[in-house]
């Protein structure tokens, strides 16, 4: 409505001017004295006589005694326009042959052969300005129903807001009881695995030592070269590898220290020496492609009474947690030393573990369900007291976003959230800012929003989007521009930018026909 001021200067019938002199507006008629009396410069400076006004030289500094001409080259002058809008133009272009002013007053004496189009101008201005005061009305009608919506809104909200902490005084009370139902079960499921875990490392344990007796006996027998039952001073010592030292120097004392002071050893006296070379020793003999095939008559003997019910010979996954931590895991893996995969709990220990995991499962949904309200009541809060204008008019675009499509990006501002763009034919968003502030002037700051920290141009500042808010009867972005780089600038139009219209009086003020 700023724009309608100029209505004012608007008359409906041909004007008649007072007499003043040439280039003159109404505002300083009063400066300027009769013919015959002396004028004095606007500025002060200087008293001339008056017919040296507009006589086509320039005697006042400021240019106020040539306001008809083109003597001065600061000078400017006043077209009337009766019937549109008064407007000022350098006084340079005076009588140019080109008409500036719509009443033609400017060029009096080019012999240029102007129209007096000021009452067409003025006609399709009028039809103008009641368009755009139509659209205000009624975009500043939808504004107060947005208005009203937003109150309701707020009301809903705080009402919710209520609703939904009452409730979390009692969700935080389930947690807590099945926090204590899941710390309970756990217990014993952890006793349990740890008994499972302690009888699983027992048997590996017999496992290696069951293969380190073998391995044992087979060195003994490789080192028995004779054989006659007894590892001598010279099997080891075509051993170099044994050398306690590994100086390269493998001596008769330093292998009878390994025998234990004596020249040699039988079985049952090799176990002692087999402690202190069984890390170092590499056998001469080359493996066989293939293992040997037990003897059919023959049955491996296991470890203990019970190993064959306590823990079945088949690869079975297993679930496992030993470590402090009270979830299940499957392990499918085999161990590291080939000892093959833990076996698969006991039905007790199953039973204990699948109800602490039913009560660690209810555990988690509730706590889930506790951080989910906790982060509804700070949305809820954060809608309540953000700021969407004095009356909350531009509550209604917040979790909404607008796009625009040019010929090549298509454009989406989400009001209070971000600003981006996209190729209109494939390819990554780019984000052209995230929510700032209102950046409008003093009197209406509401009308600009600022974006800003988006997506870092190439050795350039990172991309901002200032959004100017236009007054209309539709949401929407209406026009985006890149002024400068990485700096865009979008409009968009919706009613909460609406203001309240002018009364009819304002927009057409009476004829003075002395103009």
């Amino acid at each position: 409505y700023q724009c309608l001021v100029w209505l004012l200067l608007i008359a409906g019938a041909a004007a008649v001017e007072v007499q003043r002199p040439r280039g003159v507006s109404l505002s300083k008629e009063r400066q300027f004295y009769e013919d015959g009396k002396p004028f004095t410069c606007l500025d002060g400076s200087k008293t001339i006589p008056f017919d040296r006004v507009n006589d086509d030289y320039c005697d006042c500094q400021d240019a106020s005694d040539e306001p008809g001409t083109a003597a001065c080259p600061n000078g400017n002058f006043h077209c009337t326009n009766a019937g549109f809008r008064p407007v000022f133009i350098p006084s340079s272009r005076v009588n140019d042959g080109i008409c500036d002013c719509c009443d033609t007053t400017d060029e009096y004496n080019s012999g240029a052969i102007c129209q007096n189009t000021c009452k067409e101008l003025g006609r399709k201005e009028r039809e103008s300005l009641l368009k755009i005061a139509e659209i205000t009305k009624e975009g500043f009608l939808l504004k107060q129903q947005l208005i009203q919506e937003a109150v309701r809104g707020v009301d809903d909200r705080k009402a919710k807001l209520e609703e939904v902490r009452s409730g979390k005084g009692d969700l935080e009370t389930r947690v807590e009881a099945l926090r204590t139902i899941k710390e309970t079960a756990e217990q014993p499921e952890r006793e349990a695995k740890e008994r499972h875990l302690k009888a699983w490392e027992d048997q590996k344990a017999a496992i290696r030592v069951e293969k380190d007796k073998a391995r044992m006996a087979q060195v003994f027998l490789e080192l028995d070269e004779v054989p006659d039952g007894f590892v001598t001073l010279g099997d080891l010592l075509s051993h170099p590898e044994l050398d306690p030292d590994s100086d390269g120097s493998f001596t008769d004392a330093e292998a009878q220290g390994l025998l234990g002071g004596v020249d040699h050893v039988d079985t049952f006296g090799f176990e002692s020496v087999w402690s202190n070379i069984k890390d170092k020793y590499t056998s001469l003999v080359k493996p066989s492609l293939a293992p040997e095939e037990p003897r059919q008559d023959e049955a491996p003997e296991p470890v203990s009474d019970n190993d064959s019910e306590l823990y079945p010979e088949e690869d079975i996954d297993y679930e496992e947690d030993y470590k402090g931590s009270t979830s299940t895991q499957t392990q499918d893996k085999k161990d590291d030393d080939g000892e093959g995969t833990m076996p698969p709990y006991d039905p007790q220990t199953q039973e204990l573990i699948d109800a602490a995991q039913k009560a660690r499962d209810e555990f988690n949904e509730a706590e889930r369900a506790l951080r989910e309200v906790d982060d509804q009541i700070r949305n809820i809060e954060k809608e309540i007291s953000f700021d969407f204008g004095t009356e909350s008019e531009f509550t209604y675009l917040y979790n909404q976003c607008y796009e625009m499509t040019t010929s090549e990006y298509v454009y989406k501002l989400c009001p209070f959230n971000r600003v981006s763009q996209k190729p209109k034919y494939g390819g990554s968003e780019t984000s052209l800012g995230t929510w700032g502030k209102w950046a409008g002037p003093a009197d209406n700051v509401y009308s600009v929003m600022k974006y800003e920290h988006g997506t870092g141009c190439w050795q350039g500042p990172n991309r901002a989007t200032t959004v100017s808010l236009i007054c209309g009867t539709e949401t929407a972005v209406t026009s985006t521009s890149e002024p400068s780089r990485c700096e865009y600038l979008m409009e968009f139009t919706t009613p909460a930018a609406c203001q309240e219209p002018q009364s009819p009086d304002s927009l057409y003020p009476p004829v003075h026909t002395e103009l």
